[in-house]
């Protein structure tokens, strides 16, 4: 009887801290440094969060370990719908790293943000005009050309690995703490090459600084138009996307999960809001439920856990 007293009284508690939410300030917690897609997409959904639930929401850019200290500090975080998290797919990292901090069961799904390509590009200096001259100059240098990485883990990182694979090169990758760090190291020459985020490198692209070679897509994104996809470009085994999606601690009341999707899904279904996602070469891809985007987490969880064991990749 006192069992089910407490089990009644907890909760009543959970159903009264959900309509009461949200009554303080939200963080969202990204876990690479600003300059990069996660920190874009991070900002753009606290922006709608905030108009949306009628909050503060600040976020916190928490760069180190491929993402894991922040992946942690939200796992460890209260679950009450006032801490979250922006972030990949965990399996990565969990494949990755022998002690991460965490695991896929610390945190709920909410939504995935937005989906893109990366876009290889190369310091202006390199004599490459395509993919093809790319693959052919890494032929003839293997392990010469230097490719700035955003870290372990990280979507440059996987897609500069998978197309090691498919090309049949080999590039020596050299580890940032951010897409922004790593992109300023390719504009100063010492890298060459970068498989970046769009949002990342968009605006270097169309101010000249850096030279496209392709979207890592078989036929192209209508978001990055005029750069070709794998298959045009000569590489059509070669396809590596990226997504981004909110996180909350596990044990967070359902009814506070349900708030926090239904105000990031409807910002992400304002023109302006796509557009702006669009406009750095991504797509706003909401969930219809939390469920539907566990699902497609724990769908794509094994394919990128071979991935990371078949490139041989780890990190102690």
């Amino acid at each position: 009887m006192r069992f089910l007293l407490c089990l009644g009284l907890a909760l009543v508690s959970a159903a009264a801290a959900a309509q009461g939410f949200p009554n303080r300030p939200i963080k969202v917690v990204v876990g690479f440094p600003p300059g990069g897609s996660g920190d874009f997409t991070t900002r753009m959904i606290a922006d709608e969060l905030q108009k949306n639930l009628g909050a503060s929401v600040v976020v916190e850019n928490k760069p180190g370990a491929g993402g894991n200290i922040a992946a942690e500090s939200v796992a460890k975080s209260p679950a009450d719908g006032y801490t979250l998290l922006n972030a990949w797919h965990h399996s990565i990292n969990l494949a990755l790293y022998k002690n991460p901090g965490y695991t896929h069961k610390d945190f709920i799904p909410i939504t995935k943000i937005a989906t893109g390509p990366t876009i290889v590009v190369v310091n202006n200096d390199l004599p490459v005009k395509n993919l093809q001259e790319l693959i052919a100059y890494a032929k003839a240098n293997p392990a010469k050309l230097f490719v700035a990485s955003a870290g372990f883990g990280s979507t440059p990182n996987i897609s500069a690995t998978l197309f090691q694979a498919a090309a049949g090169v080999q590039l020596t990758q050299v580890q940032f703490k951010g897409g922004g760090p790593a992109m300023q190291s390719v504009l100063a020459g010492d890298t060459q090459v970068a498989f970046s985020t769009a949002p990342t490198v968009m605006g270097m692209i169309r101010a000249g600084r850096l030279r496209a070679l392709a979207v890592s897509m078989r036929k192209g994104s209508p978001s990055v138009p005029g750069i070709p996809g794998t298959e045009e470009a000569g590489l059509p085994g070669y396809e590596s996307t990226f997504w981004f999606g909110l996180y909350v601690p596990a044990g967070t009341p359902r009814a506070i999960v349900m708030r926090l999707h239904e105000a990031a899904v409807k910002g992400l279904a304002k023109p302006e809001v796509r557009e702006k996602i669009a406009i750095q070469g991504m797509d706003a891809t909401p969930n219809a439920s939390p469920e539907q985007f566990d699902a497609e987490i724990r769908a794509e969880g094994p394919t990128l856990e071979r991935l990371i064991r078949e490139s041989g990749a780890k990190v102690e």
